[in-house]
């Protein structure tokens, strides 16, 4: 976890230790507008069968797109991370010599 003096040095970065609330939290939305398309569709297929019944299963699908599509991107946020971690050890190494 990080810690309030944290936020005014620049020594560690404190983004790989939010990105997960974010990740859990555009997950929610991600199933939240998914039910609501859901119950759109479901409406709408009193006035076009067809056309409601295509709604519920774009709305299923843009939850599914919704979450791969939001760990994709949480999972390279991580990496540049990891890249810059590894990047300053190899800066590191090299200087001790």
């Amino acid at each position: 976890m990080f810690e309030f003096r944290d936020l005014f040095q620049w020594d560690r970065f404190i983004t790989p230790t939010i990105i997960k609330s974010f990740y859990w939290l555009v997950i929610v939305l991600t199933v939240l507008f998914g039910i609501s398309g859901i119950f759109s569709g479901l409406a709408a297929m009193a006035i076009s069968p067809f056309g409601g019944f295509i709604l519920v299963l774009s709305s299923i699908a843009g939850v599914i797109v919704g979450i791969v599509f939001s760990r994709f991107v949480a999972e390279f946020v991580l990496i540049v991370f990891r890249i810059n971690e590894h990047l300053g050890a190899i800066r590191d190494q090299g200087g001790m010599r």
